[in-house]
């Protein structure tokens, strides 16, 4: 990983104006960020090859990139509503987010920054909750919170607001699937105020960003990537807390479930994930008793979020990318695949690779998977 990436780097203010330029780009994700600054060592001078690399890519067009003025609009507005844009590389930023796979490059935080650097476990379930599981998440937050941990969830109805609500006095993290001027559920904005005072707030997206529902997803993968472990209490068969779940297992994380009813749907998702081998847990000490033998352990970097230095390969000839671009279709590819069917090397194979996402061509399906959009 390039020094622009190096933990412990503070960023300049022109930095951290180029560095939300490159991330507010058309076609640039947490990922593809990453890769270009390992590529082109810094933010600015890979705003100045996003041109050629999208050409290189086949873009009938060059997706828009963020201009100067409109990155330190956004700087100024944040500013305005007391978010901090925290780098990647900053002290700052939550030790066991940065060593996801696709952590933001500039997290947005609003309140207590000192809750992101303590150790954090996550509740999440459903938003349709019954009375038992809104007790137990209350309970379960307010007891793991005074064992000593933050309690992050996704500021949601239900589940995320009685944890949420439990924690409040020893800290809890709301991560928002919107920015901080568009908080969802509206009704929320004042549990949200009353958390800003011993914890926070962090999200990905801009000010004045529109909700989709992808960004729900987007977001659960930050809930997941914060904390030591997730806790699941009642989630339906198909729900967003299951792919929390899902998320907090490849990030490398301890997922722990909360058996309920099999006559309730609320519960078939959670009965599910402990056939599947989640921990059953039925109070906070079950979770404590886990999670604390993991704090001493040095947080390790997802596997394909390890560091790669391509800052001095060759760019890949015409036959090269004409060759790899035919071994991708719309069906998900592994990379590893890529580099053995191509026989290039894997720094050749991830330059195609970037040149075909600046272009808006290449889909990322996770799990060091790919696909021609």
């Amino acid at each position: 990983m390039g020094d622009a990436l190096a933990h412990g780097a503070r960023l300049t203010d022109d930095e951290r104006l180029d560095w939300l330029r490159l991330i507010r780009s058309e076609n640039v994700g947490p990922r593809t960020f990453r890769m270009l600054l390992d590529r082109f060592g810094s933010a600015v001078a890979a705003l100045e090859a996003l041109p050629e690399l999208a050409r290189r890519g086949g873009a009938p067009r060059l997706g828009r990139i963020c201009s100067r003025d409109e990155a330190a609009r956004e700087i100024e507005a944040a500013r305005a509503l007391g978010v901090a844009l925290v780098a990647l590389s900053e002290p700052g930023y939550p030790p066991r987010l940065r060593a996801i796979a696709d952590p933001p490059p500039l997290l947005a935080v609003r309140g207590n920054a000192a809750a992101l650097a303590r150790p954090t476990v996550a509740i999440v379930g459903s938003r349709n909750a019954s009375g038992a599981g809104l007790k137990i998440a209350g309970l379960f937050a307010h007891e793991i919170g005074a064992a000593g941990f933050v309690i992050a969830s996704g500021l949601a109805r239900g589940i995320d607001a009685a944890a949420h609500r439990g924690s409040l006095a020893s800290g809890t993290v709301a991560v928002l699937a919107g920015g901080h001027d568009n908080i969802y559920p509206e009704e929320h904005a004042g549990l949200l105020e009353e958390i800003l005072h011993e914890g926070a707030a962090i999200s990905e997206r801009p000010l004045g960003w529109e909700l989709r529902a992808r960004d729900f997803p987007r977001r659960n993968r930050l809930i997941s990537g914060l904390a030591l472990g997730v806790i699941v209490i009642e989630a339906a068969k198909r729900s967003g807390s299951l792919i929390t779940a899902r998320m907090a297992l490849e990030q490398g994380r301890e997922v722990f479930a909360v058996p309920g009813s099999p006559l309730d749907p609320r519960c078939e998702g959670t009965n599910d994930l402990l056939k599947q081998g989640a921990t059953l847990v039925t109070e906070a000490a079950d979770v404590v008793s886990v999670i604390e033998p993991i704090l001493g352990r040095p947080i390790a970097l997802a596997e394909d979020g390890e560091p790669v230095d391509d800052s001095q390969a060759a760019d890949p000839d015409a036959d090269q990318r004409a060759r790899i671009v035919g071994l991708l279709g719309p069906t998900p590819v592994g990379i590893d695949d890529l580099v053995r069917f191509a026989a290039a090397s894997p720094a050749i194979v991830r330059m195609v690779l970037l040149e075909l996402e600046i272009a808006g061509r290449l889909q990322r399906h996770g799990n060091g998977l790919v696909s021609l959009m």
